[in-house]
């Protein structure tokens, strides 16, 4: 344990997570389904409620009296450390402030309650790049990453005085504070970029009205834009699905495969492909074409659902699984680019809104997509917006890009004074940190 931690102050100890906390951990639901959630009841938490800066007891299921007390070491209490034990977000850890009712958590979280540590300060050696390295390392689960119970309660721990805990967590609460305020402020600006691209978008669009009523059908436009249904102008062609029991044959051919993972809104993201080995006439039947415009049938943000990328012909032979629909146009009357723009657009966003299948993911269908009313105008017209919303997206972008490094460097050094402080790296007598309001 030592090694991981370095050279700690000469007054510290080292210790383990089961030696100054109980873990704690539900092993499934005892039969649990969603047909008992209620509309009220005993709040339980999943881990996207411990993913912001202050636990969400908001947005929550609720589970009966019964099925909340067949788990008493699970029942919340103030100075509770919960940490994400399964999945993309394992090694996320957030501590219990308050509790506005009672509640308890899914599977996916373990709660540490302290003993022989102040349960904030724990909270932020969890949080150290030190820990979250060892969570890491000896996590486990071929799909769904796990961290199990015996390697929680194995994790080092260093161990301050008790004072000096205090310290170091009030210090660390204020600067945290502090970098999580900038963060929040980039992410505000991040929205108002994407409101002023969507604004450019649809005014390039919809352009001046010749009339301030609107849309009966479609009433975020206005009544006396032309629209159509996409279908005029466009097909779509169906992808393939691989089946991993066929047996190979004679007429296999290796092939590129752009997967649902591969299209990222109004880009097609290359950066790993894979091959598939298919028959060669159910390849030509779901090859890409130059133009295409490529979009998937589902999306876990229902405001993404719809965007569409125009495919460059990047890969020779590619085909394209059958979740990915590939919308191809006439090429006369409606340009690949102007399609993507509609797609991206706040009419695009409201329509796939409007008529998605939300239950669980957001879904749509090849018929919902051809069904999309389109404004009609001329191909010139069409070619002057597309000019007008590419220079708006590469704004966007530098924009955007600018943020998101500063997010990176504002992550890091919040990483980089817990574990600072933590490890004793940082005296907190002469640095103080202050509560941001």
């Amino acid at each position: 344990m030592k090694g991981a931690f370095g050279n700690l102050p000469e007054h510290w100890q080292l210790t383990r997570v089961d030696r100054v906390a109980s873990v704690n951990a539900r092993i499934g639901w005892k039969a649990l389904t969603a047909a008992e959630y209620q509309e009220e009841g005993y709040a339980f938490l999943a881990t996207p409620n411990i993913k912001t800066a202050e636990i969400d007891f908001r947005k929550v299921n609720f589970i009966s009296e019964f099925r909340y007390e067949e788990s008493p070491d699970l029942k919340l209490a103030v100075g509770d450390v919960l940490l994400a034990k399964d999945g993309n977000t394992l090694g996320i850890v957030n501590i219990v402030r308050d509790l506005p009712r009672p509640a308890t958590v899914n599977g996916s979280i373990a709660v540490l309650r302290s003993h022989g540590i102040d349960p904030n300060f724990l909270r932020y050696v969890i949080a150290s790049d030190i820990t979250q390295s060892a969570i890491c390392a000896v996590k486990d689960g071929m799909g769904v990453p796990h961290l199990f119970q015996r390697d929680i309660n194995r994790l080092a721990v260093p161990l301050p005085p008790a004072g000096e805990q205090r310290r170091i967590s009030d210090f660390l609460d204020g600067e945290v504070a502090r970098v999580n305020q900038m963060i929040a402020l980039r992410l505000r600006q991040l929205a108002v970029i994407a409101e002023r691209y969507a604004a450019v978008m649809s005014t390039a669009i919809v352009g001046r009205s010749r009339s301030d009523k609107m849309n009966k059908e479609w009433p975020w436009l206005p009544a006396d834009l032309e629209l159509t249904r996409l279908g005029y102008f466009a097909r779509i062609q169906s992808g393939v699905t691989v089946d991993a029991s066929r047996g190979p044959t004679g007429r296999d051919v290796e092939v590129p495969y752009l997967r649902v993972a591969n299209v990222q809104g109004e880009r097609v993201d290359l950066a790993e492909v894979k091959t598939i080995r298919i028959p060669r006439d159910l390849a030509d039947r779901a090859t890409l074409r130059e133009g295409d415009v490529v979009m998937t049938e589902a999306n876990g943000n229902p405001d993404n659902l719809g965007r569409g990328a125009v495919w460059r012909g990047e890969f020779a032979d590619m085909v394209h699984q059958n979740h990915v629909f590939a919308i191809r146009t006439d090429g006369k009357r409606l340009l690949p680019e102007y399609l993507s723009v509609l797609l991206a657009s706040a009419h695009g966003r409201r329509y796939f809104r409007f008529t998605s299948n939300q239950v669980g993911i957001a879904t749509t269908s090849s018929g919902k997509v051809l069904n999309m009313p389109i404004p009609v105008c001329s191909l010139e017209r069409q070619a002057e917006v597309v000019a007008t919303c590419m220079r708006a997206r590469e704004a966007t972008e530098d924009a955007t890009a600018a943020l998101n490094r500063q997010l990176a460097l504002l992550a890091e050094r919040r990483r980089a004074l817990i574990t600072a402080a933590v490890t004793g790296q940082i005296d907190v007598t002469t640095a103080r940190g202050v509560r941001v309001p």
